[in-house]
């Protein structure tokens, strides 16, 4: 009984973490409807700038997520202005040869400015890597991790309900053409709706680098749990987001103890069954997956 709390412990700590690295490509999905194959590099970047904070400054990177965010809110609306803004009512092809193209420019550029060495930094000192709770052991930067993420969601959600830019959001995301009629200005939506999409990817980025290696390619193994995370909890929903995000680190964690083997193929094999049976995800509206903007 002890080891299956424990690993429903672990399994949700690493679930909120795989939540928060998935928040921005969703969010991105649900207003602008774009699928942003980039997103795992994105991802990287944010775990670079965690790492390189931590190396040249000192400064812990969970106390640097303010200035990473804000870095990487204004990268986010430079992607929307600089190229996303040319392709969002073009085709679907064409968006993802777009994101996938800037995917493999970003992991080559990240090759040459950072070689392939892995990285990773120790924000605890020793003796306090891990915590005991309730007779439970728990990761030390898991734990903070966790907290992040569900501070992030909670802002997030306060953002939108409570604010006028916010409520603009979600009119766009809803309905594109009664948003306009209504004097919404579009462009300046999506402008903040991808700053705050990287921003969040960012913020993700850096605070998994305690727990994870940095390193060129990580973001293809990071888009991969972010889309299963995406699909599972429901496209365009950030309740969903939590929701699928715990399920998948709860079956990984269980998955991983009993057969490690199977760990990785598990996203894989999740992938395709929801795809096939409901695609629209646990929290998602049905025909989401279906959406482009007219």
């Amino acid at each position: 009984m002890q080891l299956v709390l424990q690993l429903l412990m672990s399994g949700i700590l690493l679930g909120g973490v795989y939540a928060l690295a998935a928040l921005g490509l969703n969010m991105i999905f649900g207003v602008a409807k774009i699928v942003n194959f980039a997103h795992g590099e994105f991802l990287m970047l944010g775990m670079y700038a965690g790492f390189w904070l931590m190396v040249l400054t000192g400064i812990n990177p969970y106390w640097g997520s303010p200035l990473i965010a804000v870095v990487f809110f204004v990268l986010g609306m430079a992607f929307y202005w600089g190229i996303m803004r040319f392709t969002i009512y073009s085709t679907e092809l064409t968006q993802v040869f777009t994101t996938l193209g800037l995917s493999i420019a970003l992991q080559n550029l990240a090759l040459v400015l950072f070689s392939a060495d892995y990285r990773t930094i120790q924000t605890m000192p020793d003796g306090m890597s891990s915590l005991q709770f309730l007779g439970f052991h728990l990761s030390t930067d898991r734990v903070i991790a966790f907290f992040f993420a569900m501070a992030i969601f909670a802002g997030l959600i306060l953002f939108l309900k409570r604010t006028f830019t916010g409520r603009a959001i979600e009119a766009v995301s809803q309905d594109l053409m009664a948003a306009r009629l209504m004097g919404i200005d579009t462009q300046k939506i999506f402008l903040i709706t991808f700053g705050l999409g990287i921003s969040i990817t960012g913020v993700a980025g850096a605070v998994l680098v305690p727990s994870f290696y940095a390193f060129p390619s990580v973001g293809t193994f990071f888009v991969l749990i972010a889309f299963v995370v995406v699909v599972l909890g429901g496209l365009g929903s950030v309740t969903g987001t939590v929701v699928g995000g715990i399920a998948l680190g709860l079956i990984e964690s269980y998955v991983g103890y009993f057969s490690p083997d199977l760990k990785e193929a598990t996203h894989f094999i999740l992938l395709i069954l929801l795809l096939s049976i409901r695609p629209h995800g646990l929290l998602g509206v049905k025909g989401a997956e279906k959406e482009t903007l007219k």
